[in-house]
């Protein structure tokens, strides 16, 4: 015969462990949301306090396309392009700084007469003195140019432009479309353009 007092200790004894470990749940699985969110919220920095914020310009072309850049945008802050700060001759740049610069055309055109799909694309610049390469990737969610050899099968395009000098001097790195399909990056004393059509 089993004492009554035994089983009813016994039966507290597993209420009491069923209650704890169901405490001890709660508590990492509210520890496991929390972090996740903390995570989550540190992932999701705010780009405009970097040192070189985002910057966007969109135009429709007279073609009727629609052309964005999205790229950040470096200041010189006393530095000599091709010395201190990109782009160093012959190198590949991501054409701004931080993430790849991103080129997007809502239609097919033509850049230099040359035909691109529409689309998003990283872009890439290669800087020499008497002609820039203008790359157009495909694999345009990545971080600067870091692994532009491994994507480099991805070109969707390449065209040569001759670069230009003049005007004054632009202490952050700045992109104009107009609305003839101009596209301009001013940077330093660099002026280098490209027509899309």
């Amino acid at each position: 015969m089993v004492d009554s007092s035994f089983n009813g200790g016994f039966t507290l004894y597993i209420r009491y462990k069923i209650r704890t470990m169901k405490q001890l749940l709660s508590f990492v699985l509210l520890s496991a949301v929390f972090f996740t969110s903390f995570q989550a919220c540190a992932q999701q920095e705010d780009k405009s306090k970097r040192p070189s914020p985002p910057a966007k310009v969109s135009q429709a072309i007279s073609s009727g396309a629609m052309v964005t850049i999205d790229y950040s945008q470096p200041s010189l802050k006393g530095r000599t392009i091709g010395k201190d700060v990109e782009p160093m001759d012959g190198k590949v740049w991501r054409a701004g700084a931080n993430e790849a610069t991103v080129f997007e055309v809502n239609k097919d055109v033509k850049v230099e007469g040359k035909p691109l799909p529409a689309g998003k694309y990283a872009l890439f610049m290669i800087a020499n003195p008497d002609a820039w390469t203008i790359i157009f990737n495909k694999k345009w969610d990545t971080f600067g140019a870091f692994d532009y050899d491994k994507n480099k099968g991805q070109d969707a395009l390449q065209v040569t432009v001759k670069p230009m000098t003049g005007g004054s001097p632009s202490e952050k790195l700045n992109y104009q479309i107009a609305k003839d399909g101009t596209v301009t990056l001013l940077w330093g004393d660099r002026k280098v353009a490209f027509h899309v059509s």
